[in-house]
């Protein structure tokens, strides 16, 4: 089950931490995250799985900064979040979609117990300017049944920004 937007403000600070919050971005069954004013774009042609790719910071002015179609940007929240007992999910809003932005490429599904800014995989069908600030994405929350492991230990766990792929990591483990 989803949670509504009433009872994700009920479990706010208790099951749900959203820092900073603001209950003008609370939908009635999501809650509304803001893009920090940060991107990284990946500065090799080809990426390689098995080792760290090279990634460039780039700001987003407040005038704004038209993203190109075909490159793939890595932005994150402004929102700090954490979540015990329920499975957050991010989305993004109906209205950047039908601007042709796409705000996650696959992983719009968060582990029980992440703690974390979200990081987002944009990419756009057309040019489309972004702004810093702009509530890009929604956060929803699902229950969970059963016995499980929060996620704790995680590779991407506890991040203080954007996260390029660490996928390189598992390879080092084998």
């Amino acid at each position: 089950m989803i949670l509504s937007g009433k009872e994700i403000h009920r479990n706010l600070n208790k099951k749900i931490f959203i820092e900073p919050f603001n209950i003008k971005q609370l939908n009635p069954n999501s809650y509304n995250l803001r893009l920090h004013n940060e991107l990284l774009v990946y500065e090799e042609p080809v990426l390689d799985m098995k080792k760290p790719n090279k990634t460039r910071l780039i700001t987003i002015p407040e005038s704004g900064l038209v993203l190109e179609p075909g490159r793939l940007y890595l932005g994150r929240t402004i929102e700090y979040t954490r979540t015990e007992g329920f499975v957050p999910m991010l989305e993004g809003r109906s209205s950047v979609g039908r601007l042709g932005l796409v705000i996650h490429v696959t992983a719009g599904f968060g582990d029980v117990g992440f703690a974390g800014y979200w990081t987002l995989e944009m990419f756009c069908v057309n040019p489309v300017k972004i702004y810093p600030g702009v509530e890009i994405c929604q956060i929803y929350y699902h229950t969970i049944e059963g016995d499980y492991e929060p996620y704790s230990s995680g590779k991407y766990q506890n991040n203080t920004g954007i996260q390029p792929s660490l996928l390189y990591k598992d390879f080092q483990n084998e």
